[in-house]
């Protein structure tokens, strides 16, 4: 129950503050004076989007607090959840500062707007012109007989089933569209595979194969050469070798009178070692260079298809190639297992949407009991608010599983005798749309055990009569929660148990709006007001009396 609302640089308001009682609160004024003004500022604190163009003053920060009695609501567990601090009596602020910046507290703790609006969809339900609108609407419908019905534990089944089901669809079709990409592109990949594995470039060494060609194409001439080579160590009239081996001898016979004639023989010696080696492998090399034109052809043949390759796909080593080879293969692979991939995807689905059409099923099962229940109770007050002869029907029709479910609802009326019920929206007046969402709203209030429930101008579009079962009907609500009234008219105004007026004020520089409550003596002429205009007549005070039972 909201105990106490303050607000500071709100449109026109400067500063108000007002405690409403348990019961049903009545506000009225003249039009434009800011009587819905209020139910934007509450907007704030149910976590409402906030304007800075609603700042009074653009200097100077909004500030709304609201203190609620929370005691039989039973909201410590949905407090622990938030990790806020419970108090039976709870503070709600929201601020707006001139950047546009917006924040939002529970208790003088910080909150997330997701949280101020849940908390505030458990404590207020605040009635627009805008919500009769919706009452138009075929989910709106079905929000308000899912409410009815108290549906919450099983839409949440639902709507988690729903999610799971439409994920794994998604992906399933992904997941398709992805095979048919991959299967368009299988042939050109598969060809590009196999060229790939008849070169087989993660067993091609292409430094060597350059090198082999190299020697390959050069081979009469290498063997020339290195023939030359040998020769001049070992056939010359004077071989470099015997040379060296004279010259060894020579030193050997004086090295044992000198050490350096011993370094020198022991350095002559090393090279003729050297020499020798040399040789050897100038000999071994030779035999083994051979004119082999079917190997030339080979190495040819493979470095070019390498060269063709890695200019055909942009690389530079046969490191590039193997890596290009490796994905070429896992994309055949993958379209090649895709077939059992998408069966097996596609049998989650099947086993998805099933669980969501179950709970579907159940969700169907519970409205539809309801419905009967929920008509019968809407038409019975229709008929105590001045319809006589109205006929209030919920249809349900079977429709394709969707977020909602798998119904489509259609609340269909007739305000005449022996007329056929229509939809809602081709039918009704404006005043019969004020009634009928006043039932519902009624209804709805014993089912929801919401503390507060603010109506603005629910009264539209009716009058006399009418307007006394209307506020009767208000009254009644009033006893089991509190009411919020905003009406002009002055058979719903007599029944509150109090009476706040708004008002302009233009005594300072700038309009603002203000708020009072009501004597008893004020009560009496503000009604007598509505009644007959200013300066109501002694017949407008006693009709003004009368309506407060005086």
């Amino acid at each position: 129950m909201l105990k106490n609302l303050t607000i500071k640089n709100y449109a026109l308001i400067k500063e108000l503050e007002i405690s409403p009682d348990p019961g049903l609160n009545i506000i009225t004024g003249e039009t434009g004076a800011g009587k819905s003004i209020m139910l934007g500022a509450l907007g704030l604190l149910m976590g409402n989007r906030a304007d800075v163009k609603a700042l009074f003053s653009a200097d100077e920060k909004c500030v709304v607090e609201g203190t609620f009695d929370l005691s039989g609501r039973a909201l410590e567990k949905f407090f622990e959840e938030k990790d806020i601090d419970y108090d039976t009596t709870t503070l709600i602020r929201r601020e707006v500062a001139p950047t546009g910046k917006s924040r939002a507290f529970v208790n003088d703790q910080p909150v997330t707007l997701d949280v101020l609006k849940e908390l505030g969809d458990r404590l207020m339900d605040i009635h627009s012109q805008h919500d009769t609108l919706l009452l138009a609407s075929s989910t709106f419908q079905l929000d308000l007989l899912d409410l009815y019905a108290r549906n919450q534990a099983l839409y949440r089944e639902f709507s988690e089933r729903y999610s799971a089901f439409r994920k794994i669809e998604k992906a399933c079709h992904e997941l398709i569209s992805r095979a048919d990409l991959l299967r368009k592109e299988f042939d050109y990949n598969s060809f590009l595979l196999g060229e790939l594995n008849a070169l087989a470039p993660e067993k091609t060494d292409q430094a060597a194969l350059e090198e082999e060609l190299q020697v390959l194409e050069n081979a009469e001439e290498i063997k020339r050469r290195l023939s030359a080579a040998y020769e001049s160590l070992n056939y010359p009239e004077m071989p470099a070798l015997q040379l060296l081996k004279d010259g060894v001898q020579a030193l050997s016979a004086i090295a044992e009178l000198s050490e350096r004639y011993s370094q020198l023989r022991d350095r002559l010696n090393s090279s003729l070692i050297e020499l020798q080696d040399i040789s050897q492998e100038l000999e071994v090399e030779n035999t083994r260079v051979e004119t082999d034109d079917t190997r030339l052809e080979v190495v040819q043949d493979t470095l070019s298809n390498l060269y063709k390759l890695q200019k055909k796909h942009q690389v530079d080593t046969t490191a590039g190639l193997i890596e290009l080879k490796n994905e070429l293969a896992l994309k055949v692979d993958t379209v090649l297992n895709l077939s059992e991939e998408i069966e097996k995807l596609e049998n989650e689905r099947k086993a998805a949407e099933e669980a969501a059409t179950e709970a579907a099923q159940k969700l169907s099962e519970s409205r539809k009991s309801h419905s009967l229940r929920l008509q019968n109770e809407i038409t019975a007050l229709l008929t105590d608010l001045g319809i006589p002869n109205a006929v209030f029907e919920i249809g349900l029709q079977d429709k394709p599983l969707a977020a909602d479910g798998a119904d489509a609802v259609t609340f269909r009326f007739s305000a005449n005798k022996g007329g056929a019920p229509k939809p809602l929206k081709e039918v009704a007046s404006g005043g019969e749309f004020s009634r009928v969402m006043l039932a519902l709203k009624y209804i709805l209030a014993q089912k929801t055990q919401l503390p507060t429930i603010i109506f603005d101008e629910i009264d539209t579009g009716i009058s006399g009569e009418v307007a006394v079962k209307v506020g009767n009907l208000l009254r009644d609500m009033a006893r089991s929660l509190q009411v919020l009234a905003i009406t002009h008219l002055p058979q719903i105004a007599g029944k509150g148990t109090s009476h706040f007026y708004v008002y302009k004020d233009d005594a300072e520089e700038k309009t603002v709006s203000r708020m009072k409550k009501l004597t008893e003596d004020e009560r009496i002429n503000e009604i007598a007001v509505m009644i007959g205009g200013q300066n109501p007549s002694p017949s407008a005070m006693n009709s003004a009396r009368e309506l407060l039972n005086l």
